[in-house]
């Protein structure tokens, strides 16, 4: 009987092992903390994991080190006094890279390594733009190492129907234009939460990118692009201003006006089901009913 009683002891505490490995909070924590963009809180509780013999077994918090340093490093005051971090942020997710588990883990975690990527390569042209040739082929080589043979990294759901760009081209482009161009660029992008770069948009990271590229910085979030906007009345509305949505609990989409005065008012934006998409509002019961207001960030 003492064999027995070994034996089921010896089970107890495997099942005990395999749960906790399987459901860990503290590894809950981090997943969460990082989708909240809570990258320090995430950097410190995942470097103090690393530190516990006990978590050994697991590479997410040597990831979620790795990932959240490597987006604290997109801000240049941050990186200034953390020098060394973007370095080892990619040795880090090269390690857990060349892990056996390592496919199952990236597989696991699709949508954070592609929310990831974009925002670097939206660093890199960000770099590039400003004519930091170093910095930015210092970034360019990191996504290229990190994100070589990750399969279906970019394997996103796009939209039902991908329309062409329009081809016309403007003579000598006003700034209103030049904001309409910009946008018509990445008609049939793809939609992605929280994504705010060329390889996927939400509505409002869609807005800010493209205002921002030319030369309009815009808040983050649709319901801050409202209220930092200047309010305008329908009657004045025109191309290159923004156009906002209520859900019935407040702000929940924007989109930008690309028509003329006088003409059907139609927008262009990231929608949820077909990426970026032009919408006719004045034939869209579903936009109408919702239309909140219209704000510019233009000033004549």
């Amino acid at each position: 009987m003492k064999w027995h009683f070994t034996f089921f002891l010896i089970l107890a505490f495997v099942a005990v092992r395999f749960e906790a490995r399987a459901q860990n909070p503290e590894f809950d924590k981090l997943e969460m903390l990082f989708d909240q963009r809570h990258y320090k809180k995430v950097y410190r509780k995942s470097r103090r994991l690393m530190d516990k013999p006990e978590y050994d077994y697991s590479l997410l918090p040597k990831y979620y080190k790795s990932l959240s340093g490597l987006q604290l490093c997109q801000n240049e005051h941050w990186l200034l006094r953390h020098p060394h971090v973007l370095e080892d942020s990619k040795e880090l997710f090269l390690e857990v890279k060349r892990d056996k588990d390592a496919e199952k883990l990236f597989a696991s975690h699709k949508y954070e390594l592609t929310w990831v990527k974009n925002e670097l390569v939206a660093w890199a042209a960000d770099l590039k733009r400003r004519g930091k040739k170093d910095e930015f082929e210092s970034v360019q080589e990191i996504i290229d190492v990190l994100f070589e043979n990750i399969d279906d990294l970019d394997d996103m759901p796009d939209g039902s129907t991908v329309v062409n760009p329009d081809t016309t081209v403007v003579e000598n482009p006003d700034f209103r234009d030049e904001i309409i161009i910009t946008a018509k660029q990445h008609l049939g992008t793809p939609y992605v939460w929280a994504g705010s770069a060329p390889g996927g948009f939400d509505c409002s990271g869609f807005t800010s990118y493209v205002m921002k590229e030319n030369g309009k910085s815009l808040p983050r979030r649709a319901v801050d692009q409202y209220e930092s906007s200047q309010k305008i009345k329908e009657k004045h509305v025109q191309k290159g201003d923004l156009v906002f949505f209520d859900n019935g609990s407040g702000i929940s989409h924007v989109g930008i006006v690309i028509s003329e005065k006088g003409e059907p008012l139609t927008m262009i934006h990231s929608a949820s089901s077909k990426g970026i998409i032009i919408t006719d509002i004045t034939k869209s019961e579903y936009w109408t009913k919702r239309l909140h207001g219209f704000g510019t960030y233009v000033t004549e």
